[in-house]
């Protein structure tokens, strides 16, 4: 494991990203861009460190790319747990600082595992009311 790298503006990963915490202290929100998916098998980990407070952080693909995989996340109201599937063509995470995630804490864990697919397991807390983080945004 290498040292966590701090990520305060957009940005698109590249290999030498994977595999350490990516910490985001970007309360004005940023995008972050994967590589292409080609199976490579590396995997990036994603950390919220500073809740977003306006915009959001936006995690993306590119090309023809999906993501599969769920987010879990806590509401805010009561001990509840709320989960969400990707749909099949799910290819952007959004966090607003509220019904999407985006607090501090949240985690993202992407791997390439796949030509063209993303494997994605984010744990989250939300406020308000709560919403996927998913959408269909690059293609």
């Amino acid at each position: 494991m290498y040292a966590p790298k701090t990520l305060t503006a957009s940005k698109t990963l590249t290999p030498s990203d994977a595999g350490t915490a990516l910490v985001v202290n970007a309360a004005a929100g940023l995008t972050l861009t994967l590589p292409p998916a080609t199976g490579s098998g590396y995997a990036y980990k994603i950390v919220i460190g500073t809740t977003v407070t306006s915009n959001s952080v936006v995690i993306q693909v590119v090309g023809d790319d999906t993501m599969t995989g769920l987010a879990i996340s806590a509401a805010d109201g009561g001990n509840s747990v709320n989960g969400w599937e990707t749909a099949g063509t799910s290819d952007t995470i959004t966090f607003d600082g509220s019904t999407t995630g985006g607090l501090k804490g949240d985690v993202v864990e992407l791997i390439d595992c796949a030509a063209d697919t993303w494997s994605v397991q984010i744990r989250s807390a939300s406020t308000a009311t709560e919403a996927t983080p998913f959408s269909a945004a690059v293609s």
